[in-house]
């Protein structure tokens, strides 16, 4: 572990993050961002470098506070200027399970069924259990709210965008099937998933400290979208502008957290759903300097420290290459240094603190 970690005296600006990404304010070293940490890395940093007792998210008020406040000291203490956080509604959707190995937590690793949904006709959308937001509690948002400390700022999202939930929902061989044979159940699905993430936004919106909506539907594979362009724009994009426009109207940026190849739609997604910043690259789909030297002078360009490096790497080279990005895309502005997806259980925690220490110089 490093041993100048973790912050001893933070000093979290949430108003200047925004203002860098915004492209009002420049910075001789840009901001930390990142869009999720596993808690199989969380736990060792707080309970080794933070000192702290870790607890798992349980049921009870008391576990749940537990928990959120090492989540809120990791952020602060971490060196970021917020605390970003998501749930969702608890869509009813097929998943496979299996034992994460890399997990020191003894989790499960769960993926979407792609093959068998949930709602594959009419009389299934009929009967799905579709969720209502007042069953949904918000109590986790709200803590973290009004414990945010001094200079912090919330940056949140429901858990899952339309797409994803779209393709959950319906499998991604039965939406693939449904969008040929049967449109309007598309459209009726869509539509509905899009209706309850607005009435959860709406909930969201209302919260102090909040900082910018930062979203996350995965959108693409490696050389393009999961399904076409036009499509997507019939189905999807109006639901995200609909988001994008709920957060400007409060005075928030929209980040978007998209996987995959989405150049086909880049100029939907910034002239007409009118995102603020995009998050999520693959060095093999197009490295973050490229993507930003096209795009970084009309939307603000967040982390791009490829997970394969971050995973497979030495801490040495991971300082090298965050260097690198700093040096790069930092100096352009716009600019948060991160990872390229998330911090997800197979990256060492070494590694993940080594891209953090350089970051902070």
């Amino acid at each position: 572990m490093l041993k100048n970690l973790p912050i001893i005296r933070p000093r979290p600006d949430s108003k200047k993050f925004i203002d860098v990404l915004m492209g009002r304010e420049k910075t001789a070293r840009p901001p930390l961002v990142e869009y999720i940490v596993d808690a199989a890395v969380m736990k060792p940093i707080v309970t080794g470098l933070l000192g702290g007792n870790w607890a798992d998210y349980g049921s009870d008020r008391e576990t749940q506070k537990k928990y959120l406040n090492n989540f809120i000291e990791f952020w602060l203490r971490m060196g970021y200027d917020f605390v970003r956080f998501e749930q969702g509604l608890g869509f009813a959707e097929r998943q496979l399970w299996a034992h994460d190995a890399t997990s020191v937590l003894g989790q499960q690793r769960a993926w979407a069924d792609e093959h068998h949904g949930s709602i594959q006709s009419w009389d299934d959308f009929d009967r799905y259990p579709w969720p209502n937001i007042e069953s949904l509690d918000f109590f986790p948002f709200e803590y973290i709210s009004r414990n945010m400390p001094d200079g912090m700022g919330l940056m949140t999202c429901h858990a899952g965008g339309i797409f994803e939930h779209l393709s959950w929902i319906m499998s991604y061989e039965g939406l693939c099937l449904a969008l040929h044979e049967n449109p309007e159940l598309v459209r009726a699905v869509a539509d509905k998933i899009g209706k309850l993430i607005t009435g959860f936004y709406k909930h969201l919106l209302d919260l102090e400290h909040l900082a910018a909506i930062f979203a996350g539907d995965d959108m693409g594979f490696k050389t393009g979208p999961l399904i076409s362009p036009a499509d997507l724009r019939k189905y999807v994009l109006p639901w995200q502008k609909q988001f994008a426009a709920m957060a400007h109207e409060r005075g928030l940026p929209y980040f978007l957290h998209s996987c995959g190849n989405l150049e086909t739609i880049m100029e939907d997604l910034i002239e007409d759903v009118k995102i603020d910043g995009k998050h999520s690259f693959e060095d093999a789909i197009i490295p973050i300097q490229d993507f930003q030297a096209r795009f970084g002078r009309r939307i603000a360009v967040l982390g791009g420290l490829d997970v394969n490096i971050l995973s497979a790497s030495s801490p040495e080279e991971v300082r090298k290459h965050t260097r690198r990005l700093i040096e790069t895309c930092g100096s352009r502005g716009r600019y948060a240094v991160g990872s390229g997806n998330s911090i997800p259980s197979y990256v060492p925690a070494e590694n993940y603190l080594a891209m953090v220490d350089e970051a902070l110089g």
